[in-house]
């Protein structure tokens, strides 16, 4: 995957906030509480790290997390936040280019999928679907179109922005939806947020 945020690192969050409120916050956040106690997590692209303290707040013992950003400059801000008292692996590469021994209860990608072309999606999913045990659970979250037109004018102008910035490579959101559901995924909950444009999804392995 070409696109990387350090040039967005230093006012990523602040502009998050500026736009969305707390709603990409609230999204992600949503289903941590069915992290089952005690699991092993991989998180991908979660770049400043914030949900690591999110995840503290619910469970702030017991945790083996793998925390995977190809931002170097993300990563080094996710390095400082307070992660209670789980055990955490931070990797600074790209997903598509980690081999992890063992395998995840839990795999979580925040608005990860939206940095992707169509054509490139399923290699990079199979690839994690591959680390997640079967029965395990995948929290999903990124932006969704639901017909509203504002929702399309606002992805073009945030995809524009990054690409020119971040090199990111999309020029609109994949169908993420049936890639889960030809690997055998069940769509057990969903939630939207900021008027449906954020959606938050809760995948079981088969």
């Amino acid at each position: 995957m070409a696109s990387n945020y350090d040039n967005s690192a230093s006012f990523y969050d602040g502009l998050s906030r500026a736009v969305f409120g707390t709603a990409l916050v609230d999204a992600q956040a949503y289903f941590l509480p069915r992290i089952p106690a005690g699991a092993k997590v991989l998180i991908i692209g979660g770049g400043t790290g914030w949900i690591l303290e999110e995840i503290a707040k619910v469970h702030p013992t017991r945790l083996n997390i793998v925390y995977v950003e190809i931002s170097a400059k993300m990563m080094a801000i996710s390095r400082k936040r307070n992660i209670g008292a789980n055990q955490i692996e931070f990797i600074n590469r790209a997903i598509e280019e980690v081999e992890y021994p063992e395998h995840f209860d839990v795999v979580i990608t925040p608005f990860l999928f939206d940095n992707y072309k169509q054509e490139d999606l399923p290699a990079t999913l199979r690839h994690i679907h591959q680390m997640l045990k079967p029965g395990g659970t995948w929290l999903n979250t990124d932006f969704q179109l639901t017909g509203k037109w504002w929702q399309f004018a606002m992805l073009k102008s945030m995809l524009l922005f990054f690409k020119v910035l971040c090199g990111v490579e999309s020029w609109c959101l994949p169908d993420v939806g049936k890639e889960f559901e030809s690997l055998g995924y069940s769509l057990i909950e969903t939630k939207s947020f900021f008027k449906d444009f954020v959606g938050t999804r809760m995948y079981k392995n088969g």
